[in-house]
């Protein structure tokens, strides 16, 4: 029963203590389901013990009691924050603890992984792979500027935002050795933004395109026509190997040929790899000089 299960007065009758046979006339008494006893005799026999403090509840103290559980008044408080609960909403908890709503929803928020205390209704909040963060505590793990909710990139159990994840692990461009953080190509094992992979002479972007190399520049086919081959001393165009028929060159002198231009200036025979001969500045077969 709870504190209305007995009654506390000063005994005008001529009773004894149920327990200890002391005569109770004029002395305060407790009776307690029809039998009447003396004060220390409740406390010993009668009184329910405070799940708080472990001590009997005696009949001067004001009891509380919840689902069989009794407490003293004063030890009636919140398990976290010491209020009193007298009177106030509450949970009844493990260990037979109990606490104040307050205490109760900031036990029961997730916790930040960043500071560790609880996430409350109201709070900002970030949350990643079933891991909450205080809006403020969310920052980066290179610069530790707040990221909040904005872009970042998770490397295992550290975050980045945008500008330092670009210099800790993008790749840097051959030709401007800045990062690249989307698209890009590569050259010889070489990482180049594609702007950066441009023909030296016209500028044009070569990704995806024919190219030529010439040491360290790299050239469109047009540009390399124009600009940078050999001109066929037979017809006169470009020697572009690599582009088209003219895999071979034949050099002389200061001279070169495509190897399909290289033939005799009388009979036109193909003289790539042959015997030959040169007069007045012309090639010939080794046998049309002869019949000049």
């Amino acid at each position: 029963g709870g504190p209305g299960s007995y009654t506390v007065g000063t005994m005008s009758e001529r009773f004894d203590c149920h327990y200890c046979r002391d005569p109770l006339h004029g002395k305060k008494y407790v009776q307690k389901e029809g039998r009447h006893c003396c004060v220390k005799c409740f406390e010993k026999f009668c009184a329910n013990t405070c799940m708080e403090c472990k001590k009997p509840i005696g009949a001067d103290s004001k009891e509380l009691h919840f689902k069989n559980r009794y407490w003293h008044d004063n030890c009636f408080r919140c398990f976290k924050c010491y209020t009193s609960l007298v009177n106030e909403p509450f949970m009844l908890r493990e260990n037979n603890k109990v606490w104040c709503s307050n205490c109760t929803a900031a036990e029961d928020a997730p916790r930040c992984k960043g500071c560790f205390k609880p996430i409350i209704a109201g709070d900002q909040n970030v949350e990643y792979k079933k891991m909450v963060w205080h809006k403020d505590c969310f920052t980066c793990s290179q610069c530790k500027q707040v990221i909040g909710s904005g872009s970042f990139f998770p490397k295992g159990d550290e975050f980045y935002c945008v500008s330092c994840h670009e210099h800790k692990f993008a790749k840097t461009c051959a030709k401007c050795k800045n990062p690249i953080t989307s698209g890009g190509l590569t050259y010889q094992e070489q990482p180049w933004h594609s702007e950066c992979f441009i023909c030296s002479n016209c500028k044009k972007q070569l990704g995806g395109k024919r190219f030529t190399a010439v040491e360290d520049q790299f050239y469109c086919v047009e540009c390399y026509k124009e600009c940078v081959a050999k001109k066929c001393a037979g017809c006169k165009n470009p020697i572009t190997a690599g582009f088209g028929r003219g895999t071979s060159v034949v050099n002389y002198e200061d001279e070169s040929w495509h190897d399909y231009c290289f033939k005799c200036t009388k009979c036109a025979r193909g003289l790539a790899n042959k015997r030959f001969v040169c007069h007045n500045g012309k090639i010939y077969c080794a046998e049309c000089p002869k019949r000049l």
